[in-house]
């Protein structure tokens, strides 16, 4: 499967967004303690959701215009288990506030569930 390098997205909780819109970067504790920011493209972005998620029902979603980004984006395997060509994008630096291009609520569905995107 090819990887859609035309648009990425982000979760994150809102308290985190009105930070990161406040220091004009979003830096997750992942970027301290795995060196990178967790991206996704828009089809696969459930699968982070409801692994690192579940049980949350605030989380924001933002879409990113990869061209604004300032910092290397590496597509790099997910997870042991997942399927040996599936490959997340990985931002190695901050998030700049200005790359993001939409900010939508992302709420999982009723059987508790992150649903994949549809648009």
């Amino acid at each position: 499967m090819p990887c859609d390098t035309h648009t990425l997205v982000h979760l994150c909780s809102p308290g985190e967004w009105a930070i990161a819109r406040q220091s004009g970067a979003h830096r997750p504790a992942s970027l301290v303690t795995e060196g990178f920011v967790h991206l996704s493209a828009p089809h696969q972005v459930h699968l982070p959701a409801n692994r690192l998620f579940a049980g949350r029902s605030d989380m924001v979603l933002l879409r990113l215009d990869p061209t604004r980004l300032d910092a290397p984006v590496r597509w790099e395997p997910g997870v042991p288990g997942d399927d040996p060509a599936l490959r997340f994008p990985h931002l190695y630096g901050p998030l700049p506030v200005s790359a993001v291009i939409g900010v939508e609520q992302y709420r999982p569905g009723p059987d508790g569930m992150y649903p994949p995107l549809t648009g």
